[in-house]
């Protein structure tokens, strides 16, 4: 498969795996990259600059192939961990929330590929405008953070591609080829997943946690956080629950930020306690049943993906 991406990024196949916090670490970057796609190593759940150096360099041992790193702004600050990302050689940064501008400056000073994750097409230019080499844009299906607006995926991919000229990556509700080759109907030039890779055999969280995100269905997903105005999609739950109550209750901002601590989310990620937590999941586990490597979900989607255009072609023949 030949897209800008796979042309910008070194990569086969226009597959793009989400910067999972505490779940993206060395071996499922490695095991994305060694299949194809583009592995990406998360900072958020990381101790510092020193710990991110260490997985870059596990990384690199696992795989002569291109990945990222990805940065969450606003949580921490990001600078000392991006500085060790380019002088550590890694020439792919992705930034997630937040505004990507002086980051994005420093990676185009380093020679670095960016990629910054929106949601839409006015945050898209707004990437675009600051020097972004392409962006992700995620719909109302994903896992996780998603926009504020209930804007679908298939709505939002071909509004984003016609308002920028940078690549455009699709990202929400996508687990399979046909999502894939979707996407690329749709104008993007490839996808970003999430939830898929967390269910992978690679993917450092919890197996009560991967097994859950198996079984589910899409209605077994909800939304918190709107109240926050950060609205992301989590796996139903005890917990999850207890927080959209207090939300709809008019429950004060602290009283809602107590429920959402990264610990709480670590308890179900890490420990395996899901009623007792929040896991990010997207409807999109109603596309697969079971976990397996990371490395078979991307060769399986670029197969797919040719499957699907013979069968269109003929259609259209």
């Amino acid at each position: 498969m030949r897209t800008r991406v796979t042309e910008l990024l070194g990569i086969r196949y226009p597959i793009v795996q989400g910067g999972l916090a505490r779940v993206a670490t060395a071996p499922l970057a490695a095991a994305v990259s060694n299949a194809g796609g583009l592995g990406q190593i998360a900072t958020a759940g990381l101790d510092g600059p020193a710990a991110l150096r260490a997985e870059i360099r596990r990384c690199r041992a696992l795989t002569d192939q291109p990945f990222a790193v990805n940065f969450p702004i606003g949580r921490q600050d990001i600078w000392p961990g991006l500085e060790a990302a380019l002088e550590e050689g890694v020439r792919i940064i992705a930034l997630t929330a937040g505004n990507p501008a002086p980051y994005l400056r420093r990676c185009q000073e380093a020679g670095a590929k960016t990629l910054v994750l929106t949601a839409g097409p006015e945050l898209a230019r707004k990437a675009e405008a600051a020097g972004a080499d392409m962006v992700a844009t995620v719909g109302y299906e994903g896992g996780g953070h998603i926009g504020r607006s209930d804007e679908t995926t298939l709505v939002m991919v071909p509004r984003t591609v016609a308002a920028v000229k940078i690549p455009v990556l699709a990202s929400g509700g996508i687990a399979t080829g046909a999502g894939l080759l979707a996407a690329l109907a749709l104008g993007a030039e490839g996808v970003e997943m999430g939830t898929r890779f967390v269910a992978t055999a690679e993917a450092q969280a919890h197996d009560a946690y991967k097994q859950a995100l198996a079984g589910a269905a899409p209605g077994d997903t909800m939304i918190i956080k709107r109240t926050l105005g950060m609205p992301g999609r989590v796996l139903r739950s005890a917990h999850a629950e207890a927080i959209l109550a207090a939300e709809t209750a008019g429950a004060p901002k602290e009283e809602v930020v107590g429920m959402i601590l990264g610990a709480l989310n670590a308890r179900g990620t890490d420990e395996g306690d899901l009623e007792g937590s929040y896991v990010w999941a997207g409807q999109c586990v109603g596309l697969f049943d079971q976990v397996e490597p990371a490395g078979e979900v991307v060769r399986r989607m670029a197969a797919e993906a040719a499957e699907g255009l013979a069968r269109l072609r003929g259609i259209v023949a």
